[in-house]
């Protein structure tokens, strides 16, 4: 059976997404993730997940290295592995500046180091209980973790978009996790995370190299694409990592009207200036069978576990999702 996960980020009720949860595991997906931004507590949600399930994998997708210290993420994904009986991983990511400082108030710097020592720190908390860390960025003077963990080591996934976080992946990570991903990123991505395996003296075969794919499933192409509009524009408009990754696509001008839009409200406007080559580019689009094809394509490319993550939000998104999960269920 074909590896394949779902992924959500928030649009509908916890326990809407417990029951989509739900479905995937019937239908045989190997695993399934939770964002976190304004969608709900991830980790809340995947316990919900965790006991309303027997086989599929959990994990995050991703937790921010910034908004939670690295003891309390410790803690969260040791719970979470619990109740999961061993099916969890973590995925960790530094976030974005423009969410990190105006949201939460807290200031982003160093973003490599953070993660770095956050991923040491989470890895020691597991493995040995009682810490003390003196780093660049974190000084922990013994925290102690008052019970005894299912798993002393739990899977660490990393979030990367460009070539040297691709290499900090590939060096200490068991796996990468990309979004908005092209063919042609695909296949860059994959060799710069192999880079860092090597240059850490791993086999980059041990280091999987995960990509969320939004998805929108139609007979009618053109509705499709209409359903893929409003989370690009949104990414295109907030995130310039990610408006960099569309205009490195193809689409320079386009991204650059896109983005104009949606910063100064024309939200409607921003819509429908995305461009139908870009939808058709950066997910998987059109029919069940078509979005199948793609899946394959991906895989072709280096993505060793593509992630189907329904960005709907508003009346209707549960069902949209549950269309999605049946549509590129695993043959």
């Amino acid at each position: 059976m074909e590896r394949i996960g779902v992924g959500f980020s928030g649009g509908m009720s916890p326990q809407d997404i417990v029951e989509c949860v739900r479905l995937a595991e019937e239908l045989g997906y190997e695993s399934a993730w939770v964002a976190e931004g304004h969608g709900g507590d991830q980790f809340s949600i995947l316990t919900a997940c965790a006991v309303a399930t027997e086989r599929i994998k959990l994990g995050t997708s991703i937790t921010s290295v910034y908004v939670r210290t690295s003891p309390t993420i410790a803690m969260a994904a040791a719970s979470v592995d619990y109740f999961s009986n061993g099916r969890f991983t973590l995925g960790l990511g530094t976030s974005h500046k423009v969410q990190v400082e105006p949201e939460h108030g807290l200031e982003f710097t160093r973003p490599v180091q953070r993660l770095r020592e956050c991923v040491d720190i989470v890895r020691a908390i597991l493995k040995d209980s009682d810490v003390n860390y003196h780093g660049e960025i974190y000084d922990i003077d013994r925290f102690d973790l008052w019970f005894e963990p299912l798993r002393s080591e739990i899977p660490i996934y990393v979030a990367a978009v460009f070539p040297k976080m691709l290499e900090v992946c590939g060096e200490i990570s068991q796996g990468a996790i990309l979004t908005w991903c092209t063919l042609d990123h695909a296949e860059s991505a994959a060799r710069h995370v192999a880079i860092g395996a090597r240059n850490a003296g791993r086999d980059p075969s041990d280091v999987e190299v995960a990509s969320l794919l939004p998805c929108a499933v139609s007979d009618n192409r053109d509705a499709a694409r209409d359903l893929m509009r409003q989370p690009i524009a949104s990414y295109a408009g907030r995130f310039p990592r990610y408006r960099k990754l569309m205009v490195e696509a193809g689409f320079p001008e386009e991204i650059e009207d896109v983005r104009v839009a949606w910063q100064e409200g024309r939200t409607q406007e921003a819509l429908n200036l995305v461009p139908p080559g870009l939808i058709d580019k950066i997910g998987l689009v059109g029919t069940a069978d078509e979005c199948r094809r793609k899946l394959a394509d991906y895989r072709k490319a280096g993505i060793t576990l593509p992630i189907v993550p329904p960005r709907f939000m508003g009346e209707g998104a549960k069902e949209q999702a549950l269309q999605i999960i049946r549509a590129c269920a695993p043959a």
